[in-house]
């Protein structure tokens, strides 16, 4: 159904928008994922019709009998981009393109049906437009946006659904990490895995985040901001964040980032930070490095900076790395050069001061 073509969207008037003051006293400080604009877009998927009844109306509580199917067999995926101020005052998605192509993987590998990457982008465009006036006002505010599948159908039984709901929902974004830190610190997992090969690990489905909850609840307990997961297999290998992609850099100027083996998020921060940084005629390398090669690098000072990346925090230096073994500091413990240089061009990007030569930007106007 990836081809489905003629997909229109109607529109249905919100009867009871929020109070202008009230939504302006809210954008001031909204935080991360805990305030939600007017409207949400909808399409419904039935097998044999395919998908229909595409609409952007407001946003509300959904329907759904005890028996769906996403409440027993976890049949959902979800996506997460951003839309931005540009410097002209206009708003623009960045790669929405990309987020299309990633869901659709995402829905290969949970047998729920694709949907057409130009109506994904289109439903991300009309939900910012319809709700340009929920932009945060707090300095380096943006309008995330939350893409979701979920399976619908009523039935009690091991197969892929018949009917699904795409939905859109948007929440004005301020910083993600709260703590205030120039740098975040992580604690090592050894006790859990994000994923195993031949799993999910490279689609963006609930399961993943759901599973990384318990070990981020004890990084978060010992006084860390997040969670880094090991391998499955060796326990040995780094590979990300709870939700967020990690980068190494050298004191050679080379970066190191994991390689997408399956078990690993292939992050659109992350494919973008690699060509920037080879723009700038650095090498990076996607291959293994393990938890014991960070201590020693990090240890001898060939290691000068390790970042996190991802929608959510854009680029977030590493400063410190603890686990059951003790801990360690990377380079001063704080922001680095480069990281800095790297976050800066892709936020110039992001929101039109630095020229975009790749196509990423797309203007909504």
């Amino acid at each position: 159904m990836a081809d489905q073509p003629g997909i229109s969207f109607s529109r249905i008037a919100h009867p009871a928008p929020a109070d202008p003051a009230a939504r302006a006293e809210a954008l001031a400080n909204p935080g991360f994922g805990t305030l939600f604009s007017d409207h949400m877009v909808s399409i419904d998927w039935t097998d044999g019709k395919g998908w229909h009844n595409a609409q952007i109306g407001p946003r509300g509580p959904l329907t759904l009998d005890p028996a769906c199917a996403v409440l027993h067999y976890a049949q959902e995926i979800f996506e997460g981009l951003k839309a931005y101020k540009q410097a002209d005052g206009s708003l623009a998605l960045f790669r929405p393109d990309a987020n299309a192509a990633r869901f659709n993987a995402s829905a290969r590998r949970l047998a729920m049906p694709e949907l057409p990457e130009e109506a994904f982008v289109e439903s991300c465009r009309l939900l910012t437009e319809t709700d340009r006036d929920w932009f945060p006002t707090v300095e380096g505010g943006s309008l995330y946006l939350r893409p979701f599948m979920i399976a619908t159908e009523t039935f009690l039984g091991v197969r892929p659904a018949k009917q699904y709901k795409y939905l859109v929902i948007a929440s004005p974004a301020g910083n993600y990490f709260k703590s205030g830190a120039p740098a975040v610190s992580i604690w090592v997992s050894r006790d859990y895995a994000r994923a195993a090969p031949g799993g999910t690990g490279a689609a963006k489905c609930g399961g993943n985040y759901a599973a990384s909850l318990v070990p981020q609840a004890e990084a978060i307990e010992r006084g860390h901001d997040q969670v880094v997961f090991l391998d499955a297999e060796e326990h040995k290998w780094i590979e990300e964040l709870g939700g967020m992609n990690l980068f190494f850099v050298f004191d050679d100027g080379r970066l190191v980032t994991p390689p997408l083996t399956g078990t690993i998020l292939p992050g659109i921060t992350r494919n973008s930070l690699i060509t920037l940084a080879r723009e700038e005629g650095l090498e990076v390398s996607e291959e293994r490095y393990s938890l014991q090669q960070w201590r020693d690098d990090a240890t001898s000072g060939k290691l000068v900076e390790s970042f996190a990346c991802g929608t959510a925090a854009v680029v977030t230096p590493v400063g410190r790395v603890a686990g059951h073994d003790g801990e360690f500091t990377i380079g001063s413990g704080g922001p680095g050069q480069l990281t800095q240089k790297l976050r800066e061009r892709l936020v110039g990007i992001q929101r039109g001061t630095v020229a975009d030569r790749h196509g990423w930007v797309v203007k909504i106007g």
